[in-house]
């Protein structure tokens, strides 16, 4: 799996149609985190298309929050995205916004660690260090048996992604937790150059 956008193009095309800076942190914590995995699972060598795909799967959400997945096709291809990297945006959405179901461990991951990672973050900011780096799973599991807490985070997605993985829940968690704590500094410093 490879792309031709380059990173800074790709980084650019997320900010033309996300002014938000809670959207762009999360697409540079997703990229961070697709980068981890990535390298984690064995597949280094595709670590800028997983890392592409984690940074533009939300393009089309701030500005066509009703079209969410279905807008993002043109807007990715007028950005010179290839097919297959408009497949595994889309693919994040599968059984919610879309019918493009996620077929390669890319995908997967993708659609297993997107919500976990809005979970994740929210639980950090409560945390005194406002950090992962301190997080254990356990303090995690008690904040997603919370369903009031970051109530916009489908439990049943972050389920369902693990089963597609073939993970226990526990294990996506520990992982999940463990690529954002590699990107946590990068994406802060990114974050501070672009406000």
């Amino acid at each position: 799996m490879e792309t031709k956008l380059t990173r800074d193009e790709a980084l650019e095309l997320l900010k033309k149609y996300n002014k938000e800076p809670f959207h762009i942190l999360h697409g540079l914590t997703v990229e961070g985190v697709m980068r981890w995995y990535a390298k984690e699972l064995g597949y280094g060598e595709e670590e800028d298309f997983w890392g592409i795909a984690g940074l533009l799967h939300d393009i089309d959400f701030e500005m066509y929050p009703e079209e969410h997945c279905k807008k993002a096709p043109e807007l990715l291809e007028d950005g010179g995205a290839e097919a297959g990297l408009v497949h595994a945006v889309c693919s994040h959405g599968y059984g919610l916004v879309t019918d493009v179901k996620p077929e390669h461990l890319m995908e997967k991951v993708l659609f297993a660690s997107d919500e976990l990672t809005g979970l994740i973050g929210a639980a950090a900011r409560m945390r005194p260090s406002k950090s992962v780096m301190d997080m254990e799973v356990s303090s995690l599991k008690k904040k997603f048996k919370d369903k009031r807490f970051a109530a916009g985070c489908s439990r049943e997605v972050i389920k369902e992604g693990a089963d597609m993985l073939g993970w226990p829940l526990e294990e996506l968690m520990e992982k999940t937790i463990l690529a954002m704590r590699s990107c946590e500094e990068s994406v802060n410093r990114e974050m501070d150059m672009i406000e």
